[in-house]
């Protein structure tokens, strides 16, 4: 069976990085923008990191520019302006696309495994995905869902 392990993701520096290295861990994978109304996400993601971290949790951010062009071009301001604004210290990766043909291929996998709103494309920025220790997605949550309300089902994920 196929699970989030089986996937590589561009880190920001371009080189390729094996999910592999979270195995074992409950993960939440979302797809960010740096100037989205959503934007302010980024500070209770990084309250969810910083408070389940020492347990395993990793958030994994993948900007995306698809949506309304909310992203910055250049990755490192991107970076900077995540840590700066919201002091995030989870990884964010190289942007990607999210739906349509150059979709990434995690996400293609996230969204088959579950379905949104429209069926298997992302809505919009911050659709976040929960993923259990050994690499199955448990759970979509909408945009508007704000990282607190997740919480819950964080915790279910180490018992």
């Amino acid at each position: 069976m196929k699970t989030v392990y089986d996937f590589t993701v561009k880190m920001t520096n371009g080189q390729q990085k094996s999910l592999r290295d979270y195995e074992g861990k409950p993960l939440i994978i979302v797809n960010t923008a740096s100037k989205c109304g959503l934007t302010p996400q980024f500070e209770g993601l990084q309250e969810l990191y910083y408070k389940y971290k020492e347990q395993g949790l990793e958030i994994l951010g993948f900007p995306c520019d698809q949506f309304n062009n909310q992203e910055f071009e250049n990755i490192e301001e991107t970076t900077e302006f995540c840590q700066l604004n919201y002091g995030v210290t989870f990884p964010i990766f190289a942007k990607i696309d999210v739906n349509g043909e150059n979709a990434d291929p995690l996400f293609t996998f996230l969204k088959e495994q579950k379905k949104g709103v429209l069926l298997k494309n992302i809505k919009w920025n911050f659709t976040k995905f929960l993923i259990d220790s050994q690499g199955q997605v448990v759970e979509r949550y909408a945009p508007t869902t704000e990282p607190s309300k997740i919480e819950e089902d964080v915790i279910k994920l180490f018992s």
